[in-house]
């Protein structure tokens, strides 16, 4: 019996294995190993599988375990639901590319979105979900995740274009 549940269990989180991945790797950064969060939340949805109510929700499942999983973790950490942006001066040493060096400064700016605007873009932009599926999610409305992602983009593009001036300015020896 065992056997036959997490026979199950893989066939389900396989196809679904890199959407997690990346869901995963931009919600945590900064915060947590996204593996931990992986593993973390792999292990309760193995344990609550027979609480799932339909399979096609599989990714839906996992998701919504890995945010109360990460909400735990910060409840146990007394960490402030405000980023700090002191604690992004991280080096990434797996960014050798200047594409991995782009993907890490975009973690880094999402890491400082507000967290409903940052998990909104990421299940929307990194993960595929559809806006109604991020409705059920997060439990609102269809006006309500536009405006996080109207408004979680414009601050990306702020952030973004604001490190991008900054970088160039010192670059130039004018800061």
């Amino acid at each position: 019996m065992a056997k036959n549940k997490q026979k199950h269990f893989l066939q389900l989180y396989e196809p679904v294995h890199d959407r997690f991945e990346r869901f995963c790797r931009a919600r945590v950064f900064g915060k947590m190993e996204y593996q931990d969060l992986m593993n973390d939340t792999l292990l309760v949805a193995f344990q609550k599988l027979d609480s799932l109510k339909s399979e096609k929700a599989f990714l839906s499942f996992l998701i919504g375990i890995s945010v109360r999983v990460l909400a735990n973790h910060h409840k146990k950490k007394k960490e402030d639901s405000i980023a700090d942006p002191t604690n992004f001066d991280l080096q990434d040493v797996n960014a050798k590319t200047e594409r991995d060096a782009e993907v890490y400064m975009l973690h880094k700016a999402l890491a400082i979105l507000p967290e409903q605007q940052r998990e909104c873009i990421i299940l929307f932009e990194i993960s595929g979900f559809s806006i109604k599926e991020i409705m059920e999610l997060q439990n609102a409305s269809e006006s309500a995740v536009k405006q996080r992602l109207k408004r979680g983009r414009a601050k990306l593009v702020e952030i973004l274009t604001f490190e991008s001036d900054y970088k160039k300015e010192v670059k130039n020896g004018t800061r």
